[in-house]
């Protein structure tokens, strides 16, 4: 299973973690989403298919939390 963990700068307090873990969640094969305020780091475990890195990545750009490269 591919799982990925990246860092989110735009992460600024409790809410951000929550629309996160919430729009990421709901994506069709994300098995788990952790992130975390203080860090800024975000975790995602998901199978493939139907999800994907390219999926995850994009929707998190969508809902202005762009991932660091």
């Amino acid at each position: 299973m591919p799982s990925k963990t990246f860092r989110v700068p735009n992460i600024s307090c409790g809410h951000c973690v929550m629309t996160i873990q919430r729009e990421v969640g709901e994506l069709e094969g994300v098995v788990s989403v952790k992130a975390d305020e203080a860090t800024k780091m975000v975790t995602v475990e998901w199978n493939e298919p139907p999800a994907s890195w390219e999926r995850i990545r994009t929707l998190l750009e969508e809902i202005n939390y762009p991932p660091e490269d």
